[in-house]
């Protein structure tokens, strides 16, 4: 089926009027004007290293006859030079806009080290220019002036960075070789247009992002959940169309609508040189970002998992310098020992301050590591390495207090969790016919305390205040897994012990008296556990992470009556343990 042919719900577009709000550079004003080093778009942001010829509000027209505008940074002096793409619906000029640098302040980031000429979550031309590369910051379809209406990934946004991709390498001063990077919808946006294989397209660098709009977006565990995707198309600001996604969502409730698989990139024809940056604590980023690494076809990839949250990572000076020489070994053609870097780096969180970090491997999980089962023991709450002989129940009241059954792990030695975990219950409800079950993987000290981890510089009483019942992107409390049990079908093409996948293609509830087996994906874990500290597993009725972000409304769950779980061989929790 067509872009055109797909029966996506179009509603008018968010108004947009350029001026603050917008950022410093939204006034619409074509043009080519030279930057001198030294200067600053602000007086809050990074001097300019080096000159700079920046072209503004450049009309792109793509396939179909749509015009799009794009601003566009490169050095002077240099010749034929290779240029770095930032695709996302979040303004060309959003990176001096209060709603970014008031965002970088709350979380302890200082907008100094940003030049102001990055687009939100995107490379910033003052690091690149002076690097030898130049910069380009679009306005895709439907935003801002750009023509058209605005979609929200899949097909057609993949197919605009294409003709905006083989624009760039037929500019005078371009190498016509040409790399995107970027976090977030800048990552997402990057799976797409890698899969349409443009001929100048030469390495791609995404940064945390979503590999799956229902999985990682709209029904994370087969759970309709509107809040962030309601947030997300705020975004989309113009004078024509905006994709409502939202709606999309209640009309086409299954993963297997067209609307949807076209929301799902070809991970097979993705071929190009990819340098992926992830982490265990994003929960609305990590699954995709595992999701597109292991299903990538490219023989060239590699992983670096890191211990922060992704905008600190992303923009230090360190790593910064990291991904500059994977671009200077697949865009300049350089010989800088780039190959022999590890194809997997990773890290390992102690929740006590002294996480490990580019811990070398030759792959995700790193050889050695075995998966092991524990299982869930009803009469000791413990998890066991062999199940209990007498076969038992725990239950709960899935809309009072607690709300949840525990069960812990106590090592006796020092113990590494490195890999997919997963959990496999054996369920019942009883008084409803449908069940929406949490998983949280958490670490206790020896004293049984939760331990918790911060992935952003700030620390302090606000943030302390902000994240205390949600932001779990924020405050990292471990490994989580969420499945609606009407929704436990799995898909046998994608699914592997590891790493269970369902369909979500269909409703299977359940009858009074009825006992099913369910797996839930729990996000990747990094973990170190020291002798005497624990493991606790949590199963719920409600999210224990709370919402997503800061304001984000937390998930309301479709639970009622008491929820069941069967102790015995079917329920246990797979562990990857180093050996």
């Amino acid at each position: 089926m067509s872009n055109h042919e797909l029966p996506k719900v179009l509603v008018p577009a968010y108004p947009y009027e350029a001026g603050m709000a917008h950022g410093l550079l939204s006034p619409f004003e074509p043009g080519t004007r030279t930057l001198p080093a030294g200067h600053q778009v602000g007086s809050r942001f990074r001097p300019l290293p080096v000159e700079i010829v920046f072209e503004k509000d450049v009309a792109v027209t793509l396939r179909d006859g749509v015009t799009i505008y794009t601003d566009v940074f490169r050095p002077t002096g240099e010749t034929k030079m290779p240029v770095l793409i930032a695709w996302s619906p979040y303004g060309k000029s959003g990176g001096t806009a209060p709603k970014t640098t008031g965002l970088y302040d709350l979380l302890g980031i200082d907008n100094g080290m940003l030049s102001g000429l990055a687009k939100f979550e995107g490379p910033d031309p003052a690091f690149w220019c002076a690097r030898g590369y130049a910069v380009c910051n679009p306005d895709p379809r439907g935003i801002a002036r750009s023509e058209g209406d605005a979609h929200l990934i899949g097909r057609q946004e993949a197919q605009d960075c294409y003709d905006l991709i083989e624009w760039l390498a037929g500019q005078g001063w371009c190498s016509g070789r040409v790399g995107m990077s970027g976090t977030s919808y800048l990552a997402f946006s990057q799976w797409f247009t890698a899969a349409e294989r443009p001929p100048h397209l030469a390495a791609i660098n995404p940064v945390e992002g979503l590999s799956d709009a229902y999985r990682d977006l709209v029904a994370p565990g087969g759970m309709p959940d509107p809040a962030f995707t309601q947030r997300l198309q705020t975004n989309h600001v113009g004078s024509g169309r905006r994709e409502d996604v939202v709606e999309e969502a209640a009309r086409f409730p299954h993963a297997d609508h067209p609307v949807w698989q076209d929301k799902v990139p070809r991970f097979e024809a993705i071929e190009v040189p990819a340098y992926v940056v992830a982490s265990y604590s994003n929960t609305l980023h990590t699954a995709g970002t595992f999701r597109a690494w292991r299903r990538m076809a490219s023989e060239r990839k590699w992983l670096r998992i890191h211990a922060t949250q992704e905008w600190p990572d992303y923009y230090d000076a360190a790593n910064h310098e990291d991904i500059a020489r994977f671009f200077d070994r697949f865009l300049k053609g350089e010989d800088n020992g780039w190959d022999e870097t590890p194809r997997v780096r990773y890290a390992v969180h102690d929740m006590k301050g002294g996480d490990l970090t580019h811990q070398p491997a030759a792959s995700f999980p790193p050889e050695g590591v075995v998966n092991t089962r524990f299982h869930l023991d009803a009469r000791s709450r413990t998890l066991s390495p062999q199940p209990a002989t007498q076969p038992g129940e725990v239950a709960y009241d899935a809309e009072g207090e607690p709300g949840l059954a525990s069960f812990v792990l106590r090592f006796d030695r020092e113990t590494r969790l490195v890999g997919y975990p997963k959990l496999s219950l054996r369920v019942e409800a009883r008084g409803h016919d449908d069940m929406d079950l949490f998983a949280l993987v958490q670490k206790l000290d020896a004293q049984g305390t939760p331990l918790q981890q911060f992935t952003v510089p700030a620390q302090g009483a606000l943030m302390q205040d902000l994240t205390e019942r949600g932001a779990s992107i924020l405050r990292y409390k471990g490994s989580s897994g969420r499945l609606r049990v009407s929704a436990r079908h799995l898909d046998p093409g994608l699914s592997t012990d590891e790493v269970p996948a369902h369909s979500f293609d269909r409703v299977e509830k359940l009858s009074p008296g009825e006992a099913v087996e369910v797996e839930i994906a729990l996000l990747p874990i990094g973990m170190a556990f020291g002798p005497g500290e624990q493991l606790r597993l949590v199963v719920s009725a409600r999210n224990l992470l709370g919402g997503m972000m800061p304001g984000t409304a937390p998930f309301v769950p479709d639970n009622r009556g008491q929820h069941v779980i069967h102790t015995g061989a079917s329920s246990y929790l797979q562990l990857p343990v180093m050996a």
